[in-house]
């Protein structure tokens, strides 16, 4: 297999995992996402892995829960729905400490949607991905080079905090194609070996059981240790992108695909004479809320959030963090109409004016 290929996001992200080190995959058809448990379909068994099609999305994140427990690094990947689908299972493998990983091409929604780009799932998997209040990494790559760097590493951050991480993209990321570097294969025998709690090394001094459910008592400090792990991430764990920000008078913020084509926007605009800048978060969980805290209000006169979501959703994140220091505004499409530079540029325009 070469280390560069012009390939789909979905597949770049299969093979980073496959290099990774993930050697299972169990997942159910759903657009735009199908290519990536495609590749997995005959690219594990080329390295004596195992992909599994599961008979729905909940019996294939069941799938993930049993694979996870035995230290066995291992992969789903789904639409919006599916995420809705997975919910239950996910927060039982969130709650038993089970590192997994889990790629989401969003859609155009709600309900059953459309199978064209949207980003309308932000708020569900970043806020509320499940019951119980529990929470996991989001990844949001803009490009397909970004999609296989963030898969490659999301395997090594679900093993050393024992959770969940979630590549978010979208139809545009998942379909895009592009020319992709690859990282080497890891070797397996030189990844986390999980000795101390996979159900599959014998210990018998130490009986193993892998549960979410806990008296109230222990479920309580269970939860007192997730919400002080969080924290920790918020602190040591943010990715983000600063591009013309240090001077910009109006800054724009977008994540994944459309901080893509928002920083063709910040360049036009710059050339026609207006202070632009884009913070773009790479972490949507943890989100780098601190970035917010750093800037100059009294230079930075507008932040617009462009997304492809109506009602906005990251923009209400956004207008909390800001605390009303200064003007924000959203612009987005909704339902699978792509968003392009040309009405970015002629809203930011119109915002400047009023």
């Amino acid at each position: 297999m070469n280390d560069k290929l012009f390939v789909k996001g979905s597949e770049a992200i299969a093979e980073a995992a496959v290099r990774a080190g993930c050697r299972f995959f169990a997942g159910y058809p759903i657009t735009p996402q199908n290519e990536l448990p495609e590749y997995m379909s005959w690219r594990l068994p080329e390295v004596g892995g195992t992909y599994v099609q599961g008979e729905s999305e909940m019996a294939s994140m069941n799938m993930i829960f049993g694979a996870a427990s035995t230290g066995t690094r291992c992969m789903t990947s789904s639409s919006g729905p599916g995420l809705s689908l997975k919910a239950e299972s996910l927060s039982c493998a969130l709650g038993s400490k089970l590192p997994h990983v889990m790629a989401i091409m969003m859609r155009g929604g709600p309900g059953h949607g459309i199978i064209f780009p949207a980003q309308q799932d932000y708020e569900f998997a970043v806020h509320g991905p499940c019951h119980g209040g529990v929470k996991q990494f989001i990844l949001a790559p803009s490009t397909a080079q970004e999609a296989v760097d963030l898969t490659y590493s999301s395997f090594d951050i679900a093993d050393k905090y024992r959770t969940g991480v979630l590549i978010l993209g979208d139809g545009f990321l998942a379909n895009t194609i592009e020319n992709v570097t690859f990282p080497p294969m890891k070797k397996l025998e030189d990844l986390p070996q999980h000795k101390d709690w996979k159900i599959t090394e014998y210990d018998p001094n130490h009986h193993k059981l892998i549960t979410s459910y806990f008296p109230p008592e222990i479920m309580e400090q269970e939860n007192i240790k997730m919400g002080q792990m969080y924290e920790y991430w918020e602190e040591h764990e943010t990715q983000y992108q600063n591009y013309l920000m240090d001077d910009c008078e109006i800054l724009i913020c977008a994540y994944g695909s459309t901080g893509r084509i928002c920083e063709e926007v910040v360049d036009e605009l710059r050339n026609e004479g207006l202070k632009v800048g884009l913070f773009r978060p790479i972490t949507l969980h943890p989100f780098p809320k601190k970035v917010f805290e750093e800037i100059d209000y009294n230079r930075v006169k507008l932040i617009v959030s462009v997304e492809m979501a109506i009602p906005g959703q990251l923009v209400e994140d956004i207008k909390n963090y800001v605390a009303r220091r200064t003007r924000v505004e959203h612009f987005g499409r909704s339902g699978g109409v792509l968003i392009n530079p040309g009405e970015i540029k002629e809203a930011i325009h119109k915002m400047v004016e009023e």
